[in-house]
């Protein structure tokens, strides 16, 4: 089992980290696309061009880069298409809801580069394929890969488009947005007021939050449609259709919400590429991290898709779509189910369908124990069987639960007794080391007092033997469980189920080689477990592939979830990781432990398993948890707040961490930045001068995500150097009284001399009735520990002009505003601060200017 295991964990490892794909070089030929042509592009977007930031220059040199580009594809394309190309201007405001808080936006002078082709026959109402991507990318980052490579893949898409000779049945529309890192804002004023916006018919979003690796389809519709068409003609096919049910658990969003849900209703999938997730949003995301091959498999499916959707007939634009819907025609059903085998092949299967895929093995479940039984034994003994088959789910759910309890037991008592949490985070593998020993010993624990529970059908069946009834109890057991989860899975309306259905489906199968094997080589011979594994394997190994996948995506994400409040906060991180493993390891392993089990439950395997467990945990903790190649991420901002243009009240450095490890960990182990902060040895957090989470509100609602930050002191002379005045909010008019008694007031919101702004929080308290955002409509509002309402604005967006917005109330009590504004240049004394820190940390670091009014 180990070497089998093994075997197939290489095989999962080479397929997610595309091993087999050949990246093409840059002299590849020009009808191929080319993963060497678009690194080109990414080297000079995250290298040559100093950052791509809103409110810096870099972002603007970006948006040049990627027109001259387009216009160099159209000087040379050939007689048989149009090119049209626009650099569009895009100001708005709405309001939406961002993990888990609810809040206004408000944009303006954002830049989106739109170029369209389409064949000299086509018309403008006809219906589009939209494929986006950013080219902004987040503070502190070159983002190489996000968004990088979705702009470099886009820009060689479009230029195999146009070097191939290929004239696209229906227009292509190639989006550059250039706001999406602040909240999808490019996306949202393309959708929104640009004049082809109502003849998308389809869309393909591109992200990444990682550095390569599967180039997943995480979300797809509205609608089968979307899916469908990439099941049928992506070249490398990669995603499923779980990724959609845990989407919505992960801390971040893309444009597909703007384009699918929120304002577009367009058929589309969101495209992402999830692996080298720790270095996303650091400064590593560079050219050097992005993992080879990764780029040649999207470039190599989108130009695949992008003419499956041409050629499609169901590519409708805005007004053919309303019209069908309105009449029922169309296919506007429910989230299909779909998911990749080892990027080998697509299963994709209608709901339709899937109410007949998943009801069947809760079918055959029920009725096996009278097909087995009732000819020959009778009714009772049927139920006999059927209750014995019953008593083998209980069993295997409780190994199951022991998979994951004891992981957690062994994660817990590890960390009772060491200094430091996350210990595998920079190491993988010794999670796996740490958490499956005990796992499957876990699982094995109901196969060991599974003699002292009699079986119903015993005295019924007095020529078949002991063992053989077992197992048949404890087959149909770990069959039903899966049968019953898969269709739980099915009538929730989530579209993970597949998992275990594929499991439910491929042991029949084995258990009927093994039921013939036994009669040739007896029920104890290896050759007859042998029959029951090889039939196994396609879907033991698509287990791992899946299982490897899920839990080294979590890994990587545990180092930015936040840090929660000490103590259970210290714990989680572990905790999550073991009972991850121990729910993978159960779904990797137990499907063979109905035939396996027996031999597996000995005492000197167990002790063998726990021993290693405990050696493991033992090993684990002499480990430092981070490295350059998995960095602990630190926020750093320099506090600054004002009380007028001109005044400055206070100054100090707040610093947060983003994972489990909190700030005296990092003092400990980094003695260059405690002597920069002047913390000595006798630093105690619990008098320290903690941060509150109002100190940040520029960055809210990001905030949420740490708890127990800490204030330290920092000089003001430098910032009156660099700095004329300070933002400001101000009156520019008398406030006016309506009819009803309401009151407005007008306000001007200036940035004052700021360099690099880029965004800007305003949290509004009071009795507003109305405000001049998101067309006069407030968004719910946020209240902490029992106080009064407030209504969150974001502004982002550089101009010559000053911010103006009223707000409207039906009373004379004050209006309270706090302004929190995100300057992104260092100054000289924050520079060093942040180069003190270790290269086993990335530092994000910024500025932030707050101020306070009443209205």
């Amino acid at each position: 089992m180990a070497i089998m295991y093994g075997v197939l964990s290489m095989v999962a490892y080479y397929v997610t980290h595309l091993k087999f794909i050949t990246p093409l070089s840059i002299d590849a030929p020009l009808d191929r696309f080319s993963e060497a042509r678009a690194i080109e592009h990414i080297r000079v977007l995250a290298h040559e061009i100093d950052g791509r930031q809103e409110g810096r220059q870099g972002l603007h040199d970006a948006a040049k880069y990627i027109r001259t580009q387009l216009e160099m594809l159209k000087d040379r394309a050939g007689s048989n298409v149009r090119i049209e190309i626009e650099e569009n201007i895009v100001n708005g405001s709405f309001n939406m809801m961002f993990l888990g808080h609810s809040l206004s936006l408000g944009y303006r002078n954002h830049t989106n580069i739109v170029m369209r082709v389409s064949s000299l026959e086509s018309k403008d109402g006809d219906p589009a394929i939209l494929l986006n991507g950013h080219f902004d990318s987040p503070p502190g980052s070159p983002g190489a890969s996000d968004c990088g490579s979705c702009v470099a893949s886009i820009l060689e898409v479009a230029r195999l488009t146009i070097d191939s000779g290929w004239a696209p049945p229906k227009p292509l529309i190639f989006l550059f947005n250039g706001a999406e890192e602040l909240f999808m804002l490019g996306s949202h004023g393309f959708i929104t007021t640009h004049k082809w916006r109502n003849t998308i018919g389809a869309f393909i979003n591109l992200e990444a939050s990682g550095t390569g690796g599967l180039d997943l389809v995480c979300q797809s519709g509205p609608g089968s449609w979307p899916s469908q068409v990439y099941a049928q003609s992506a070249v490398h096919p990669m995603g499923n259709s779980a990724a959609q049910d845990i989407f919505a658990f992960v801390p971040g969003d893309t444009d597909y919400r703007m384009f699918a849900t929120d304002f577009g209703s367009i058929p589309g999938l969101d495209i992402i590429f999830l692996h080298g997730g720790y270095f996303y949003h650091t400064s590593t995301d560079t050219v050097e991290r992005l993992l080879p091959g990764s780029i040649q498999a999207r470039g190599d499916n989108l130009f695949s898709l992008l003419k499956a959707f041409t050629n499609s007939s169901k590519l409708e634009n805005a007004h053919d779509r309303g019209l069908n819907r309105g009449s029922g025609v169309g296919s506007h059903d429910e989230q299909p189910m779909f998911f990749d085998y080892l990027s080998w092949f697509f299963v994709y299967y209608s709901r339709r369908q899937g109410l007949v895929f998943h009801s069947i093995p809760v079918a055959i479940f029920l009725l096996t124990p009278f097909f087995l039984r009732f000819s020959k034994f009778g009714l009772l003994c049927s139920f006999a069987a059927l209750f014995d088959f019953i008593k083998g789910i209980f069993f295997h759910v409780i190994g199951v639960i022991f998979a994951v309890i004891l992981p957690i037991i062994f994660s817990i008592s590890r960390l009772l007794f060491s200094g430091q949490s996350m210990n595998w985070f920079a190491r993988p593998y010794l999670a796996y080391m740490m958490f499956v020993p005990c796992s499957l010993a876990g699982m094995l624990i109901p196969t060991i007092y599974w003699n002292f529970f009699p079986l119903s059908q015993a005295g019924y069946l007095l020529k078949s033997s002991k063992e053989e009834l077992a197992d048949q109890a404890r087959f149909w057991g770990a069959f039903g469980l899966y049968a019953f989860i898969s269709m739980a899975y099915f009538f929730a309306g989530l579209s993970g189920g597949f998992l275990t259905l594929s499991l439910a489906a491929f042991m029949l199968p084995a258990w009927i080689f093994f039921h013939l094997s036994v009669k040739h080589y007896g029920r104890e011979s290896l050759m007859s477990a042998a029959c029951f594994l090889l039939p196994s394997l396609p879907c033991l190994l698509h287990s791992v592939y899946f299982s490897g996948f899920l839990a080294q995506f979590l890994i990587e994400k545990m180092g930015m979830m936040g840090s929660l409040p000490l103590p259970h906060g210290y714990f989680i991180p572990d905790v999550i990781v073991a009972a991850t493993i121990g729910a993978v390891t159960g779904v990797c392993v137990g499907p063979i432990l109905p035939v396996t089990g027996h031999w597996l439950a000995r005492s000197s395997i167990m002790q063998f398993l726990l021993h290693t467990s405990v050696i493991a945990l033992a090993l684990t903790s002499q480990f430092f948890p981070y490295s350059t190649d998995a960095p602990k991420r630190v926020v750093l901002q320099h506090t600054v707040v004002t009380s007028d243009a001109w005044q400055i009240d206070d100054t100090s450095y707040a610093l947060s961490v983003l994972d489990s490890n909190a700030l005296p960990f990092l003092f400990k182990h980094a003695p260059e930045v405690a002597k920069e902060l002047n913390v000595d040895s006798d630093f105690s957090f619990d008098t320290a001068n903690q941060s509150s989470r109002e100190a940040w509100m520029a960055i809210y609602p990001l905030s949420s995500l740490f708890s127990r930050s800490l204030n330290f002191p920092a000089r003001r002379d430098e910032i009156s150097k660099h700095y004329k005045y300070f933002p400001i909010i101000s009156s520019t008019k008398q406030e006016t009284t309506s009819v009803d008694g309401s009151r407005r007031i007008y306000l001007e919101f200036s940035l004052g001399s700021l360099k690099e702004v880029w965004v800007a929080v305003l949290n509004i308290t009071g009795p507003i009735s109305g405000w001049s955002f998101a067309d006069g409509t407030l968004p719910a509002p946020e209240i902490v520990k029992g106080g009064p309402p407030s209504y969150i604005c974001r502004l982002s967006g550089v101009a010559q002009e000053n911010w103006t917005f009223w707000l409207e109330t039906n009373s004379s009590g004050a209006i309270h505003i706090d302004v929190g504004v995100v300057e992104q240049y260092l100054m000289e004394s924050m520079k060093k601060l942040k180069d003190s820190f270790p290269t086993w940390v990335d530092v994000i670091a910024f500025s932030s200017f707050l101020s306070t009014y009443n209205f």
